[in-house]
Protein backbone atom coordinates (compact mmCIF):
# COMPACT_ATOMS: atom_id res chain seq x y z
CA UNK A 1 0.00 0.00 0.00
CA UNK A 2 1.26 3.47 -0.85
CA UNK A 3 2.53 5.56 2.05
CA UNK A 4 0.54 8.46 0.55
CA UNK A 5 -2.77 6.65 1.01
CA UNK A 6 -5.16 8.46 3.38
CA UNK A 7 -5.75 6.87 6.79
CA UNK A 8 -8.72 4.51 6.92
CA UNK A 9 -10.78 6.12 9.66
CA UNK A 10 -14.14 4.68 8.65
CA UNK A 11 -15.41 1.28 7.62
CA UNK A 12 -17.32 2.29 4.50
CA UNK A 13 -19.13 -1.06 4.31
CA UNK A 14 -20.43 -0.43 7.82
CA UNK A 15 -21.46 3.12 6.90
CA UNK A 16 -23.46 1.64 3.99
CA UNK A 17 -24.99 -0.95 6.32
CA UNK A 18 -26.04 1.71 8.85
CA UNK A 19 -27.61 3.87 6.13
CA UNK A 20 -29.41 0.87 4.61
CA UNK A 21 -30.76 -0.17 8.01
CA UNK A 22 -32.15 3.34 8.54
CA UNK A 23 -34.02 3.44 5.20
CA UNK A 24 -37.36 2.35 6.61
CA UNK A 25 -37.43 4.85 9.47
CA UNK A 26 -35.23 7.76 8.35
CA UNK A 27 -38.24 10.06 7.80
CA UNK A 28 -38.90 9.88 11.56
CA UNK A 29 -35.35 10.98 12.45
CA UNK A 30 -34.32 13.41 9.70
CA UNK A 31 -34.45 16.74 11.55
CA UNK A 32 -30.74 17.39 10.98
CA UNK A 33 -31.05 16.54 7.28
CA UNK A 34 -34.00 18.93 7.01
CA UNK A 35 -32.04 21.69 8.69
CA UNK A 36 -29.04 21.13 6.40
CA UNK A 37 -31.25 21.06 3.29
CA UNK A 38 -33.05 24.24 4.33
CA UNK A 39 -29.74 26.06 4.89
CA UNK A 40 -28.42 24.81 1.54
CA UNK A 41 -31.59 26.11 -0.06
CA UNK A 42 -31.05 29.54 1.49
CA UNK A 43 -27.58 29.62 -0.07
CA UNK A 44 -28.77 28.54 -3.50
CA UNK A 45 -31.48 31.20 -3.78
CA UNK A 46 -28.89 33.95 -3.33
CA UNK A 47 -27.11 32.85 -6.52
CA UNK A 48 -28.23 35.00 -9.44
CA UNK A 49 -27.97 32.28 -12.11
CA UNK A 50 -29.72 29.00 -12.81
CA UNK A 51 -28.22 25.58 -13.48
CA UNK A 52 -28.89 22.79 -15.94
CA UNK A 53 -27.91 19.40 -14.48
CA UNK A 54 -27.72 19.07 -10.69
CA UNK A 55 -26.55 16.20 -8.46
CA UNK A 56 -27.76 15.63 -4.89
CA UNK A 57 -24.72 13.70 -3.65
CA UNK A 58 -25.54 11.50 -0.65
CA UNK A 59 -29.03 12.88 -0.18
CA UNK A 60 -30.25 9.64 1.36
CA UNK A 61 -33.05 9.33 -1.18
CA UNK A 62 -34.90 12.25 0.41
CA UNK A 63 -32.67 15.22 -0.41
CA UNK A 64 -34.34 16.37 -3.62
CA UNK A 65 -37.86 15.92 -2.24
CA UNK A 66 -36.97 17.83 0.94
CA UNK A 67 -35.38 20.64 -1.08
CA UNK A 68 -38.57 20.91 -3.15
CA UNK A 69 -40.64 20.96 0.04
CA UNK A 70 -38.51 23.28 2.19
CA UNK A 71 -36.93 25.54 -0.43
CA UNK A 72 -38.90 25.33 -3.70
CA UNK A 73 -37.13 28.37 -5.20
CA UNK A 74 -33.78 26.67 -4.64
CA UNK A 75 -35.05 23.41 -6.15
CA UNK A 76 -36.17 25.38 -9.22
CA UNK A 77 -32.60 26.65 -9.71
CA UNK A 78 -31.78 23.43 -11.58
CA UNK A 79 -33.56 22.07 -14.64
CA UNK A 80 -32.79 18.42 -13.77
CA UNK A 81 -31.89 16.69 -10.50
CA UNK A 82 -30.14 13.35 -9.98
CA UNK A 83 -30.09 11.86 -6.47
CA UNK A 84 -27.49 9.45 -5.06
CA UNK A 85 -26.53 7.66 -1.89
CA UNK A 86 -23.95 5.15 -0.69
CA UNK A 87 -26.83 2.86 0.31
CA UNK A 88 -28.97 1.30 -2.47
CA UNK A 89 -31.90 1.13 -0.05
CA UNK A 90 -31.64 4.83 0.74
CA UNK A 91 -31.17 5.77 -2.94
CA UNK A 92 -34.33 3.78 -3.77
CA UNK A 93 -36.36 6.17 -1.59
CA UNK A 94 -35.98 8.88 -4.24
CA UNK A 95 -38.97 9.52 -6.45
CA UNK A 96 -36.89 10.51 -9.49
CA UNK A 97 -33.57 9.56 -11.04
CA UNK A 98 -31.29 8.05 -8.38
CA UNK A 99 -28.00 6.18 -8.19
CA UNK A 100 -26.27 4.07 -5.54
CA UNK A 101 -22.62 5.13 -5.58
CA UNK A 102 -19.53 5.61 -3.45
CA UNK A 103 -18.67 9.25 -2.79
CA UNK A 104 -15.01 8.22 -2.69
CA UNK A 105 -15.13 6.90 -6.28
CA UNK A 106 -17.54 8.99 -8.34
CA UNK A 107 -18.58 7.29 -11.61
CA UNK A 108 -19.11 10.53 -13.55
CA UNK A 109 -17.21 11.93 -16.50
CA UNK A 110 -15.57 15.33 -16.19
CA UNK A 111 -17.97 18.30 -16.48
CA UNK A 112 -21.11 16.20 -15.97
CA UNK A 113 -22.99 18.61 -13.68
CA UNK A 114 -23.50 22.35 -13.31
CA UNK A 115 -24.42 22.08 -9.62
CA UNK A 116 -23.51 19.51 -6.94
CA UNK A 117 -25.13 19.59 -3.50
CA UNK A 118 -24.10 17.20 -0.71
CA UNK A 119 -26.16 17.16 2.52
CA UNK A 120 -24.71 15.16 5.44
CA UNK A 121 -22.69 12.51 3.59
CA UNK A 122 -19.09 13.59 3.02
CA UNK A 123 -18.16 13.47 6.72
CA UNK A 124 -18.04 9.65 6.34
CA UNK A 125 -15.34 9.71 3.63
CA UNK A 126 -11.82 8.51 4.43
CA UNK A 127 -10.30 10.75 1.76
CA UNK A 128 -12.22 14.03 1.88
CA UNK A 129 -9.60 15.95 -0.19
CA UNK A 130 -9.78 13.24 -2.87
CA UNK A 131 -13.59 13.33 -2.88
CA UNK A 132 -13.52 17.13 -3.29
CA UNK A 133 -11.13 16.85 -6.23
CA UNK A 134 -13.48 14.37 -7.92
CA UNK A 135 -16.45 16.66 -7.30
CA UNK A 136 -14.57 19.59 -8.83
CA UNK A 137 -13.80 17.52 -11.93
CA UNK A 138 -17.45 16.49 -12.24
CA UNK A 139 -18.50 20.16 -12.39
CA UNK A 140 -18.66 22.22 -15.55
CA UNK A 141 -16.52 25.41 -15.54
CA UNK A 142 -18.19 27.93 -13.22
CA UNK A 143 -20.28 25.14 -11.72
CA UNK A 144 -21.17 25.43 -8.04
CA UNK A 145 -20.67 23.00 -5.15
CA UNK A 146 -22.14 23.28 -1.68
CA UNK A 147 -22.10 20.74 1.13
CA UNK A 148 -23.15 20.24 4.73
CA UNK A 149 -21.17 17.88 6.98
CA UNK A 150 -21.35 16.83 10.60
CA UNK A 151 -18.55 18.69 12.41
CA UNK A 152 -16.00 17.57 14.96
CA UNK A 153 -17.65 19.24 17.97
CA UNK A 154 -20.80 17.15 17.55
CA UNK A 155 -21.92 14.79 20.35
CA UNK A 156 -19.21 15.89 22.78
CA UNK A 157 -21.53 15.11 25.68
CA UNK A 158 -22.07 11.52 24.50
CA UNK A 159 -18.37 11.09 23.79
CA UNK A 160 -17.39 12.25 27.28
CA UNK A 161 -20.05 10.13 28.98
CA UNK A 162 -19.02 6.93 27.17
CA UNK A 163 -15.34 7.53 27.92
CA UNK A 164 -16.03 8.18 31.60
CA UNK A 165 -18.24 5.09 31.91
CA UNK A 166 -15.75 2.79 30.16
CA UNK A 167 -12.84 4.13 32.21
CA UNK A 168 -14.79 3.53 35.41
CA UNK A 169 -15.93 0.01 34.47
CA UNK A 170 -12.87 -1.38 32.69
CA UNK A 171 -9.98 0.94 33.50
CA UNK A 172 -9.49 1.74 29.79
CA UNK A 173 -11.05 3.83 27.05
CA UNK A 174 -12.01 2.95 23.45
CA UNK A 175 -13.11 5.31 20.69
CA UNK A 176 -16.87 4.83 20.34
CA UNK A 177 -17.97 8.13 18.72
CA UNK A 178 -16.62 8.93 15.27
CA UNK A 179 -14.34 11.95 14.73
CA UNK A 180 -15.42 14.47 12.11
CA UNK A 181 -13.99 17.41 10.18
CA UNK A 182 -13.03 20.75 11.67
CA UNK A 183 -14.86 23.72 10.13
CA UNK A 184 -11.70 25.81 10.05
CA UNK A 185 -10.04 23.31 7.70
CA UNK A 186 -12.71 23.10 4.99
CA UNK A 187 -12.04 26.33 3.11
CA UNK A 188 -8.40 25.28 2.83
CA UNK A 189 -9.38 21.80 1.62
CA UNK A 190 -11.65 23.31 -1.04
CA UNK A 191 -8.86 25.57 -2.21
CA UNK A 192 -6.43 22.64 -2.36
CA UNK A 193 -9.02 20.71 -4.40
CA UNK A 194 -9.02 23.50 -6.99
CA UNK A 195 -12.23 25.33 -6.09
CA UNK A 196 -12.42 29.08 -6.59
CA UNK A 197 -13.87 31.47 -4.00
CA UNK A 198 -14.18 28.82 -1.23
CA UNK A 199 -16.19 29.62 1.89
CA UNK A 200 -17.23 27.74 5.01
CA UNK A 201 -19.21 28.42 8.16
CA UNK A 202 -20.67 26.48 11.08
CA UNK A 203 -24.24 25.97 12.28
CA UNK A 204 -24.44 24.80 15.91
CA UNK A 205 -27.56 23.02 17.10
CA UNK A 206 -28.53 21.90 20.61
CA UNK A 207 -31.20 19.19 20.83
CA UNK A 208 -32.80 18.01 24.07
CA UNK A 209 -33.74 14.41 24.83
CA UNK A 210 -35.42 12.52 27.64
CA UNK A 211 -32.31 10.39 28.11
CA UNK A 212 -29.22 9.11 26.30
CA UNK A 213 -31.02 6.04 24.97
CA UNK A 214 -33.49 8.24 23.06
CA UNK A 215 -30.53 10.12 21.57
CA UNK A 216 -28.85 6.89 20.49
CA UNK A 217 -32.11 5.67 18.93
CA UNK A 218 -32.24 8.92 16.94
CA UNK A 219 -28.66 8.41 15.72
CA UNK A 220 -29.50 4.86 14.57
CA UNK A 221 -32.59 6.17 12.79
CA UNK A 222 -30.48 8.72 10.92
CA UNK A 223 -27.86 6.11 10.00
CA UNK A 224 -25.27 8.17 11.87
CA UNK A 225 -23.90 5.72 14.44
CA UNK A 226 -20.16 5.16 14.73
CA UNK A 227 -18.42 3.32 11.88
CA UNK A 228 -14.82 3.57 13.03
CA UNK A 229 -12.48 1.17 11.26
CA UNK A 230 -10.53 0.78 14.53
CA UNK A 231 -13.61 0.18 16.68
CA UNK A 232 -13.42 -2.46 19.42
CA UNK A 233 -14.36 -5.88 18.01
CA UNK A 234 -15.95 -6.92 21.29
CA UNK A 235 -19.49 -5.48 21.49
CA UNK A 236 -20.13 -2.99 24.27
CA UNK A 237 -22.15 -4.32 27.17
CA UNK A 238 -25.56 -3.07 28.22
CA UNK A 239 -23.96 -2.08 31.51
CA UNK A 240 -21.59 0.31 29.74
CA UNK A 241 -24.45 2.14 28.05
CA UNK A 242 -26.52 2.23 31.22
CA UNK A 243 -23.64 3.78 33.18
CA UNK A 244 -22.93 6.20 30.32
CA UNK A 245 -26.59 7.27 30.38
CA UNK A 246 -26.35 7.89 34.13
CA UNK A 247 -23.19 10.00 33.72
CA UNK A 248 -24.80 11.88 30.83
CA UNK A 249 -27.79 12.77 33.04
CA UNK A 250 -25.50 13.82 35.90
CA UNK A 251 -23.31 16.10 33.79
CA UNK A 252 -25.44 17.38 30.93
CA UNK A 253 -29.04 17.60 32.12
CA UNK A 254 -31.11 20.77 32.36
CA UNK A 255 -33.12 21.55 35.53
CA UNK A 256 -36.15 19.73 34.05
CA UNK A 257 -34.08 16.52 33.73
CA UNK A 258 -33.78 16.51 29.94
CA UNK A 259 -30.28 16.09 28.51
CA UNK A 260 -28.55 18.28 25.91
CA UNK A 261 -26.92 16.94 22.73
CA UNK A 262 -24.73 19.28 20.68
CA UNK A 263 -24.50 19.00 16.90
CA UNK A 264 -22.29 20.99 14.57
CA UNK A 265 -23.15 21.27 10.87
CA UNK A 266 -20.32 22.62 8.73
CA UNK A 267 -21.38 24.31 5.50
CA UNK A 268 -18.84 24.76 2.72
CA UNK A 269 -18.97 25.81 -0.90
CA UNK A 270 -16.95 26.85 -3.90
CA UNK A 271 -16.96 27.26 -7.67
CA UNK A 272 -15.28 25.23 -10.38
CA UNK A 273 -12.68 27.55 -11.94
CA UNK A 274 -13.66 29.73 -14.90
CA UNK A 275 -11.75 32.62 -16.55
CA UNK A 276 -14.62 35.04 -15.98
CA UNK A 277 -14.67 34.67 -12.18
CA UNK A 278 -13.53 37.52 -9.90
CA UNK A 279 -9.89 37.30 -8.84
CA UNK A 280 -8.16 38.90 -5.86
CA UNK A 281 -6.07 41.94 -6.78
CA UNK A 282 -2.32 41.64 -6.48
CA UNK A 283 -0.77 43.22 -3.36
CA UNK A 284 0.16 46.89 -3.84
CA UNK A 285 -2.30 47.50 -6.68
CA UNK A 286 -4.71 49.69 -4.67
CA UNK A 287 -5.21 53.24 -5.99
CA UNK A 288 -7.15 54.65 -2.99
CA UNK A 289 -5.78 55.00 0.55
CA UNK A 290 -7.76 53.24 3.29
CA UNK A 291 -7.81 56.43 5.37
CA UNK A 292 -9.43 58.34 2.48
CA UNK A 293 -12.02 55.62 1.97
CA UNK A 294 -12.93 55.69 5.68
CA UNK A 295 -12.84 59.50 5.89
CA UNK A 296 -10.32 59.61 8.74
CA UNK A 297 -6.91 61.16 9.28
CA UNK A 298 -4.01 58.82 8.56
CA UNK A 299 -1.62 58.37 11.50
CA UNK A 300 1.89 56.99 11.38
CA UNK A 301 2.82 54.02 13.53
CA UNK A 302 4.73 56.32 15.86
CA UNK A 303 1.72 58.51 16.74
CA UNK A 304 -0.57 57.63 19.63
CA UNK A 305 -4.29 57.39 19.06
CA UNK A 306 -6.16 60.47 20.26
CA UNK A 307 -3.16 62.84 20.01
Amino acid sequence: MSSNAPPRLFDRALVRQHRSRSARSVAEHDFLLKRAIEDIGDRLVTITRDFGRALMLGGGGRGVALLMELAPEAHAKAAMWVESDLSPQRAALAGGTALALDEEALPFADESFDLIVSPLALHWTNDLPGALIQINRALTPDGFFTAAMIGGASLNELRQSLMAAESELTGGVSARVSPFADGQDLSGLLQRAGFALPVSDVDRVTVRYGNAFVLMKDLRGMGETSALASRPRKPATRGLFERAAQIYAERFADPDGRIRASFEIIHAGGWAPHPGQPRPKRPGSATVRLADALGVKEQSAGEKAGR
